[in-house]
C-alpha cells in the first residue's frame, strides 16, 4: 500500500484513545507490567533484553500525558484504498487489505474496552467453516495485546502478541522455578537448554492451541445463538461478565480444545493449558480442578477424557439456563445472572 503509513497512524491513534479511556481500570501491578511490555514492543527491544528503568519511566509519563489529551476524542475513520471506513468495520476493511497481505482487528473486549490492531499476514487457512488468519509482525496495537480472537466467522491469531505473552510466563517462572504444569511444559520444549529456540517451539504449538480454542468458541456460539453476545454486551458490572465468559470458555474447551489435544497426544500443550486454567474458570469447574494433571499422558488420560465429556454436557446446560432466564428478564440480566450463579455454583456476585 502506497499510503500504509497513514493507515498505521490512524489505527495507532485509535489505540491511544482506547487506552486513554480504559487503561487505568487495570490493577496497578497489571498496568505497570503491560506498560513495560508495550514500551518494549514500541521501541523494538528484543524479548529478554534489559530495559533502562529511567527510559521506561520517562516514556510512561509522556504516554500518560498524551492520553490526557485524547480521552475525550472520537475514534478516527481509517483511510484504506482511497476510502474511509468506520474503525469497527473490520470485515470491509479486511476485504480491502487482503491483497496487500495485511490484517486489521477491531472489537470490544472485556468490560467494554475497544481493541484495535494492524498486522502482517503470515498465512491463512480454512477449517471447520472458519477462516483463520495468522499474523506475525504488528504495525499498530493497543496496550493489551490479545493473542487470538474470533469475530464474524474469522479467527485472528497474533503470533507476536502470543510470543510476548509466552515469554512473560516463562520469565515469571524463571524467577522461582516452581514445579507444576508450566515447569513441565517448558521442559518439554527444552527451555532450560535454549530459551529462544524453546520460545519459538512454544509459539508454534500454542498458535495451534489458540486456533482450537477459537474453534471451540465458534462451536459454542452455534449452540448458544446471538442472545449470548447480547447478554454479554448488556453487563455493566464486572463480576457477572467474568462468570458468563468463564462458562463459555469452559464449554469451548470441553467441546473442541481438550478433546483434540487429547486425541493428538499433545501433552506439552495440555500441560500449558492447565497452566492457564485458573480464576473463575477453575472455581466453577471443581471436577477438572481436582484432576491430577501431572498424570496427563501417563495413565490418567482416559479419566481426563471422561471429565471433559461430562463437562461439555454440563456447560452447555448451564449456558442454556443462563440464556433461558436472561430471555425472561433481558432488561435486568445482571440480577438474573446473580441469582442463577448462586443457585448453580454458590458464588455470590
Amino acid at each position: 500500500m502506497t499510503e500504509l503509513h497513514l493507515l498505521i497512524d490512524a489505527v495507532q491513534r485509535n489505540c491511544y484513545i482506547a487506552d486513554a479511556r480504559h487503561a487505568r481500570e487495570m490493577s496497578l501491578c497489571t498496568y505497570l507490567l503491560e506498560m513495560r511490555e508495550f514500551y518494549r514492543w514500541e521501541q523494538g527491544i528484543p524479548l529478554g533484553e534489559t530495559m533502562a528503568r529511567g527510559d521506561v519511566g520517562a516514556w510512561l509519563s509522556a504516554r500518560e500525558a498524551l492520553w490526557e489529551t485524547l480521552a475525550e476524542e472520537n475514534y478516527d475513520p481509517l483511510p484504506v484504498a482511497g476510502e474511509e471506513f468506520d474503525p469497527f468495520a473490520s470485515v470491509a476493511i479486511n476485504q480491502r487489505l487482503a491483497p496487500h497481505g495485511l490484517v486489521y482487528g477491531a472489537g470490544i473486549g472485556r468490560f467494554g474496552k475497544p481493541h484495535f490492531f494492524l498486522g502482517q499476514l503470515a498465512y491463512r487457512e480454512e477449517t471447520d467453516g472458519l477462516t483463520v488468519l495468522v499474523c506475525e509482525r504488528e504495525y499498530a496495537r493497543d496496550l493489551t495485546a490479545i493473542p487470538a480472537a474470533l469475530q464474524n466467522g474469522v479467527v485472528i491469531v497474533r503470533r507476536e502478541a502470543l510470543r510476548q505473552w509466552l515469554w512473560e510466563k516463562a520469565e515469571g517462572w524463571s524467577m522461582k522455578k516452581t514445579p507444576g504444569a508450566l515447569a513441565r511444559a517448558l521442559a518439554a520444549h527444552g527451555y532450560a537448554a535454549d530459551p529462544q529456540a524453546a520460545l519459538e517451539r512454544m509459539t508454534d504449538a500454542e498458535t495451534e492451541s489458540l486456533i482450537l480454542h477459537e474453534r471451540g468458541e465458534h462451536a459454542a456460539s452455534g449452540l448458544l445463538g446471538p442472545d449470548w453476545e447480547k447478554m454479554l454486551a448488556g453487563f455493566k458490572k464486572r463480576r457477572p461478565e467474568i462468570l458468563a465468559r468463564a462458562v463459555r470458555d469452559n464449554l469451548a474447551d470441553c467441546l473442541v480444545t481438550l478433546p483434540t489435544l487429547i486425541e493428538r497426544a499433545a501433552w506439552p500443550q495440555l500441560h500449558f493449558w492447565f497452566t492457564n486454567f485458573d480464576g473463575m474458570r477453575k472455581e466453577i469447574f471443581p471436577e477438572l480442578a481436582a484432576f491430577d494433571h501431572e498424570k496427563v499422558g501417563a495413565g490418567e488420560t482416559a479419566v481426563l477424557s471422561e471429565i471433559v465429556q461430562r463437562g461439555a454436557e454440563h456447560w452447555r446446560a448451564v449456558a442454556g439456563d443462563f440464556l433461558d432466564r436472561y430471555r425472561v428478564a433481558a432488561d435486568d440480566a445482571e440480577v438474573v445472572l446473580e441469582k442463577l450463579s448462586h443457585d448453580l455454583t454458590g458464588i455470590k456476585l
